[in-house]
């Protein structure tokens, strides 16, 4: 059976992220999984061995560590033709999809972004136009190199005893152009990562001001989830950038999304309409997002969401 080069996001802090098992799950349907780790792959090894990674290609040192992407898109070219692999699965990510551009172009390679599932013939399933189709393709050149965006899957155990082996990488001075200076590790609090979180509470115009966005934090704790903003509550200075969930922002797959206070303009539903259960709380009855809601509340968010959050403490 073929190999599939997975290309894992994971840090030295959070350690493998969320999609990388997705992405190992899915790969395990094209050929056997095999895992691509810049940096120091010790750390890492249980976790992708748990979820069938059959075989590690590690590729370390100051060339692959100390730039950014080009040495890494380097790297995975001169892996695909050394084991020709039968597809390549990269995290829908800024780094993710940067590493997937430079890597067709290097290998003059059709390219899929954005995929939320590929079939066994290396078939594509993506959401289009904002999310308003879903289309199925393939590339026409080359061999299928996928970007797959977070919380496509469920991540299943497939436990494995995977092979290391040490990768030698070779970059030219062109590689080189950017170099990392300085690495700041951020703070984080005990809210899960917000394209990998299972639940996410997001907050529009709706809430007010910033002072009350506290009341989508403490909701947002109680369940267990990460907190997200609508554009128009980042725009006007209610929740961080960071936070963003949207077209122009970060894009959300999880299980539960609960919007309060926003409208469900075309923009918002493009981050997060492949939730899985999407429950809404606005005041007009009219607001878009209640098209897509599973389930939706017409009040006051400053009435229904203290309630909603006593019942829940009840049942903890």
């Amino acid at each position: 059976m073929a190999e599939v080069l997975v290309v894992v996001e994971a840090s030295q802090a959070a350690g493998v992220k969320k999609v990388t098992l997705e992405m190992l799950t899915i790969a395990r349907t094209l050929g056997s999984p095999s895992a691509v780790v810049f940096g120091d792959a010790a750390a890492l090894t249980d976790k992708l061995a748990e979820y069938g990674a059959e075989k590690i290609y590690n590729a370390t040192g100051d060339d692959v560590e100390n730039f950014l992407v080009a040495p890494k898109a380097t790297a995975v070219a001169a892996l695909v033709q050394q084991v020709q692999p039968a597809a390549v699965l990269l995290a829908s990510t800024q780094e993710g999809k940067e590493i997937a551009g430079r890597l067709a172009v290097k290998l003059d390679n059709g390219l899929l972004t954005d995929a939320v599932d590929v079939a066994a013939d290396g078939t594509a399933t993506q959401v289009v136009f904002a999310g308003a189709g879903i289309v199925k393709s393939k590339v026409t050149r080359g061999l299928p190199i996928v970007t797959i965006r977070p919380n496509s899957t469920t991540p299943t155990p497939q436990p494995a005893t995977p092979a290391l082996e040490q990768l030698t990488v070779a970059v030219s001075e062109g590689d080189k152009l950017t170099k990392v200076v300085e690495r700041v590790t951020e703070q984080k609090g005990s809210r899960p990562e917000l394209t990998e979180a299972s639940i996410v509470v997001s907050g529009g115009r709706g809430v007010g001001n910033a002072d009350n966005f506290k009341l989508v934090e403490e909701l947002a704790d109680l369940l267990g989830g990460a907190v997200g903003a609508s554009r128009a509550a980042v725009d006007s200075g209610y929740y961080p950038h960071q936070f963003q969930v949207g077209q122009t922002g970060k894009t959300v797959s999880p299980q539960l999304y609960v919007a309060l206070g926003i409208s469900g303009a075309i923009q918002h539903r493009a981050g997060m309409q492949t939730s899985k259960t999407i429950v809404a709380v606005n005041k007009d009855a009219e607001a878009p997002i209640f098209e897509l809601a599973d389930y939706g509340v017409v009040g006051d968010l400053f009435k229904i969401v203290p309630q909603a959050a006593d019942e829940i403490r009840k049942r903890k």
